[in-house]
């Protein structure tokens, strides 16, 4: 997904209702994981160092604190309303979404939006490939990934060719300034 698909995701999540709303932009604005998504609770929700943060037990049980972009603490707090505990995001029945029913919430936000077929780890890459997009030094990206080693996060960029950041053209404009 590039930066024009990923917004209209969001986009059209916003107009399916709350909780789907809030299960995108936790996949696609704070990158998380679906596993890591779906087991959110509302008690793990705080303030840190003047940034909403949201506590998460990642990859290999390893617990994680990560900041929550304004419009995301927004849609949450959209989604939770005015309860106080239990699961952020909630099937109709307020059961806890599981795995299969986020896979299935994210392919239908897809369907609306128009890319075709998503899935939730599409729009964790189309995170990681925005943030290295828009001039993150790939260090950060791998912090925000919660990737042990940076080869993982360059896997992402390298999957598509991205001609636009290719070194010839920094090499050209070097060497003609010289």
């Amino acid at each position: 997904m590039d930066r024009g698909e990923l917004g209209r995701f969001l986009f059209a999540a916003e107009h399916c209702d709350r909780d789907h709303a809030a299960l995108a932009v936790l996949l696609g604005l704070n990158g998380l994981r679906v596993s890591e998504a779906c087991a959110t609770n509302i008690e793990d929700l705080a303030f840190g160092r003047g940034h909403r943060t949201l506590r998460i037990i990642g990859n290999g049980n390893k617990p994680a604190v990560i900041p929550l972009v304004p419009r995301t603490a927004r849609t949450i707090d959209l989604a939770i309303g005015e309860r106080h505990e239990g699961t952020i995001l909630r099937r109709h029945d307020e059961q806890r979404i599981d795995r299969r029913t986020a896979h299935r919430w994210v392919r239908s936000i897809g369907k609306r939006a128009g890319p075709g077929a998503i899935h939730p780890h599409m729009l964790r890459a189309a995170f990681i490939m925005a943030a290295l997009d828009a001039g993150v030094p790939l260090r950060n990206v791998q912090l925000a990934a919660r990737h042990a080693d940076q080869r993982t996060t360059t896997i992402y960029d390298r999957r598509r060719q991205n001609f636009d950041r290719h070194a010839a053209y920094v090499v050209v404009a070097f060497v003609a300034s010289g």
